[in-house]
């Protein structure tokens, strides 16, 4: 039973960022026109042809992402038999290339001709190349405009979960060796 009352608002409530607000637009705009699309192939040739060009994407984005899963492991190993036996590790000229080459499968595997064009776009080494450079300087500006209180600081935070089940905020703080002695503490209290 409802009053008409209004439920308030928090007026702390950050306001929606544009990637939240424009995603979900931009999916299924996405989906629309892959729809879309697929139905015009589909009219253009028959429905057969674009089950196989669908079945075709399934499998070969399965052998792409089977491929690039091998040779990362396979990097993997080598670096832990090097790490054993007390060899310093040896730079690998492509092993970025597999994290581009999953998701370049993933894109094969999705059902629909843009996915897939994209997919097999990802495929080219020179595509990867730009593709990774990008989004390494994405990453690297982002974390040096991280500021207090994020990803940085989050492993410096703690929190203790006391039997009543509340929470209690904490930070940690390290003893160095070297450091002075500092006056006694107060008692932590509730």
């Amino acid at each position: 039973m409802t009053t008409g009352a209004q439920t308030p608002r928090s007026p702390a409530r950050p306001p929606r960022s544009r990637l939240r607000t424009f995603l979900p637009l931009a999916v299924a705009a996405w989906l629309v026109l892959e729809i879309w699309l697929l139905t015009v192939v589909a009219g253009a040739s028959s429905g057969f042809v674009v089950f196989l060009l669908l079945v075709a994407g399934v499998v070969l984005g399965s052998v792409v992402i089977k491929a690039a899963g091998r040779r990362a492991f396979r990097n993997l190993t080598e670096t832990l038999q090097q790490q054993q036996s007390g060899a310093p590790p040896r730079p690998r000229a492509n092993s970025e290339g597999n994290g581009l080459m999953m998701l370049s499968g993933l894109l094969l595997i999705l059902p629909g001709l843009i996915s897939d064009a994209l997919g097999l776009l990802m495929l080219l080494p020179p595509v990867q190349k730009v593709v990774s450079r990008s989004a390494q300087r994405t990453v690297e500006r982002r974390m040096r405009d991280a500021g207090p209180g994020t990803l940085g600081d989050a492993f410096r935070q703690a929190r203790m979960h006391r039997p009543d089940g509340r929470v209690v905020q904490g930070e940690v703080i390290r003893d160095e060796p070297g450091d002075a002695p500092q006056d006694p503490r107060p008692p932590l209290t509730h």
